[in-house]
């Protein structure tokens, strides 16, 4: 089977796929609850599927699986306490100020390495969504380079009669397709197991998951990466920056990190007409951050 994983390809095979198709697909996501009948890395799991799929039909380079995401802060406390509660959610989330810089600093690394084009594949959505859009067009506007950043189940499904859910029908099934391993609903006993921490964010329509609708969703969702790739990035494109000088500097990094502290950034607080956090929550404090 073709290798399309950077951390699997020797210095000749990652330089012929570069100068084939400079695309670098970026899986992102985080481990947090999908209910108890599925694994907690849904998102990312799902995320790495798609890029994987689409590299294989469309040519580029998958980049290492992101596995620690925006979650906690602004409406996403709000939605913890309201479908998780009070207990653990087996979470690897980092602050949104974090992530974002964190974000700047892989894509200078695909610049440098060469590519044109990144895609930077989300399997876990929220208001932070927005502005990690932003973080990718004001990066892509200081080094001229085509940055796309979209959660799979928004961006992905349009067009299509599948909707997007959490841990439910869409969800569960895609999780089916790509991990059927992952996937037991005969755990939903444990709800009512005191301690198990209850629901964990299921939706009600995670019963109707079928290995057939994930696979029918799911291809979909590749179908249309691969046409979003195709507009974006030519082929056989990738020679000019195979060598490419001069490199883009930490200074310059830090630049960009300046001209985002001008921003407001809509995952760093609630939206005023949103209701709050209650303050005796274990998510309150995390629901307000600086950007710092």
């Amino acid at each position: 089977m073709t290798k399309v994983f950077w951390e699997e390809l020797f210095p000749h095979e990652f330089k012929e796929r570069l100068i084939e198709r400079p695309v670098v697909y970026v899986p992102i996501g985080l481990c947090e609850p999908h209910g108890q009948i599925s694994a907690l890395g849904m998102d990312l799991i799902r995320a790495r599927f798609i890029c994987e799929q689409t590299a294989r039909q469309s040519g580029g380079i998958v980049a290492p699986t992101v596995g620690y995401h925006v979650h906690e802060s602004g409406n996403s406390a709000r939605w913890l306490e309201q479908k998780v509660g009070e207990t653990n959610a087996c979470m690897t989330s980092i602050p949104a100020y974090v992530f974002f810089k964190y974000l700047l600093y892989q894509l200078r690394a695909f610049y440098n390495s060469g590519f044109q084009t990144a895609i930077l594949l989300s399997g876990h959505g929220g208001s932070h969504s927005r502005d990690l859009k932003r973080v990718a067009q004001i990066f892509a506007e200081y080094v001229q380079m085509n940055v796309w950043y979209g959660v799979d189940q928004n961006e992905l499904l349009k067009g299509s009669k599948f909707k997007g859910d959490h841990a439910g029908k869409n969800e569960i099934s895609a999780l089916m397709y790509a991990r059927p391993d992952l996937v037991d609903h005969s755990l939903v006993s444990l709800e009512d197991v005191p301690g198990s921490g209850g629901k964990l964010a299921l939706h009600p329509t995670a019963g109707e998951a079928s290995w057939e609708h994930g696979q029918e969703a799911m291809n979909y969702e590749i179908s249309y990466l691969g046409r979003l790739v195709d507009e974006m990035q030519p082929r056989n494109s990738g020679l000019e920056t195979w060598n490419r000088l001069p490199l883009l500097t930490y200074e310059q990094v830090e630049q960009i990190w300046d001209r985002l502290g001008e921003e407001q950034w809509e995952s760093l607080q609630p939206r005023p007409d949103e209701e709050t956090t209650s303050a005796t929550s274990r998510w309150k404090s995390s629901e307000t951050s600086k950007f710092y």
